[in-house]
């Protein structure tokens, strides 16, 4: 049988081939379960190669060190079964990503889209390798490749113009990213990719009155029922917090952002992301760190994803956790020895960046300048946006500041006014005023 793009699909029925492109959908969206969908599937027909593909990528895609083993097994028992060479090429990029081989997996991914280049779950798989990788070219090429044979009547292409946008933004192109991001979300209202591409824009150029409009005025739509709405949640905060709106950003974290003190990593890391933030302008969150912090113990020492790591020490200087914390740079030394990408993720950029704010938190903010500088430039290699990396330029600035080195503050602040038209916040003014005030 073929799916909605002509392509063959190994060991399908007609039911289970309408629940795997239902599961498809949902995944492009962010919406509903795909991985309930995908198994029902699976029970209709096990024989279903992209069903176990799917099921595979849904596990991988989240960072989550428990995933892998669900991974390994669909990807096992798919690779017992009859395969086309569509189906085999998932399977190989499939495989490297169990090992840890994220950029194998990306450039299996793009071997595949360039020959299959209407397989949306190749684009949509590989553009998260490529977010997870800090590959900021490929996340824009690997969907400007495809472009040419998608159009409206397409199945999924309002996700194809959506990922596009993101890759336009993360590039620098925000004219055209904005434009492909509202006409994702056009066609399809619960795209909450191309939605989330478009407040990348906004928060790269300081739009934050128009951010907090576009985000609230569609929030029904990218937020209901969305395994991505907490982080789309996180950014209209940041809009509200880029305008000096505290109350309105705790209001969001305790509700939509960490209200269930979810336990999922890629939203833990919003949460700490948020609360990091906060802390660097002196905002006192109350017990807020307690529930983040707990929720990283049992995988913060996976060593699996520099990324993670950052945010995991964020919570545990937050809530001042030093033998969680070292237990972090510990499993991040041992992951620098460790075969996979992450090797190099954590050696590059991840164990400096880590360690910065481990330094912060200690109050040796010098030695978090030390760290940080080398590593500002290049950062994008551990993944990542811009808008979550900005975390890493704003301790700086705040270290900097700390640690009396006021020239290379003033400095670091005249960059930052001139790249993204801001000034450091007048809140964040007064809390140094009155700190110096006290000291003095």
């Amino acid at each position: 049988m073929k799916d909605s793009a002509g392509y063959e699909v190994s060991g399908a029925s007609a039911r289970s081939l309408a629940a795997l492109e239902q599961g498809l959908h949902e995944l492009r969206c962010y919406v509903g379960d795909p991985v309930a969908t995908v198994e029902r599937a699976l029970t209709g027909s096990p024989e279903l190669v992209m069903g176990h593909v799917l099921k595979a990528y849904l596990y991988l895609m989240g960072t989550e060190p428990g995933g892998l083993p669900a991974a390994r097994e669909a990807q096992a028992t798919a690779g017992g079964l009859p395969a086309n060479d569509r189906e085999l090429r998932h399977l190989l990029a499939i495989g490297h990503l169990t090992e840890g081989r994220w950029r194998d997996a990306g450039r299996a991914l793009e071997d595949l889209s360039v020959d299959y280049p209407c397989d949306a779950l190749a684009l949509q798989a590989g553009h998260q390798i490529d977010f997870f990788t800090g590959d900021t070219r490929m996340l824009r090429d690997r969907i400007a490749r495809a472009l040419p044979a998608w159009g409206h009547g397409t199945t999924g292409y309002h996700a194809v113009l959506g990922m596009h946008a993101f890759g336009l933004e993360e590039t620098g192109d925000y004219l055209r990213a904005e434009a492909q991001g509202r006409l994702s979300v056009e066609l399809e209202p619960r795209d909450t990719w191309g939605q989330h591409a478009v407040a990348h824009v906004m928060e790269m150029q300081g739009r934050r009155r128009e951010g907090i409009a576009w985000m609230r005025g569609n929030s029904d739509n990218w937020a209901r029922d969305s395994f991505f709405a907490v982080h789309n949640w996180w950014h209209l905060a940041l809009f509200h917090l880029g305008v000096e709106e505290v109350s309105e950003v705790l209001a969001l974290f305790d509700g939509p952002i960490y209200g269930k003190a979810s336990s999922v990593i890629l939203e833990m890391i919003d949460a700490s992301a948020m609360l990091w933030r906060l802390h660097l302008r002196g905002v006192d969150v109350g017990n807020r760190w307690e529930a983040v912090a707990r929720n990283w113990e049992p995988v913060a020492s996976a060593g699996n994803y520099a990324f993670n790591d950052l945010h995991a020490m964020m919570a545990y200087v937050g809530t001042g956790r030093s033998k969680a914390a070292d237990a972090v740079l510990g499993a991040q030394r041992a992951a620098m020895d460790a075969p996979g990408d992450n090797a190099q993720f954590t050696r590059e950029v991840g164990y400096a960046a880590t360690r910065a704010i481990k330094a912060f938190g200690d109050g040796d903010f010098a030695e978090t300048v030390r760290l940080l500088r080398p590593i500002r430039s290049y950062a994008h290699r551990f993944g990542g946006s811009h808008a979550q990396r900005d975390l890493l330029d704003l301790t700086l600035i705040e270290a900097a500041s700390r640690a009396g080195q006021d020239r290379l503050a003033a400095a670091l602040r005249a960059e930052r006014m001139n790249a993204r038209r801001e000034t450091i916040p007048a809140k964040l003014k007064n809390v140094r005023a009155r700190r110096l005030a006290a000291a003095s």
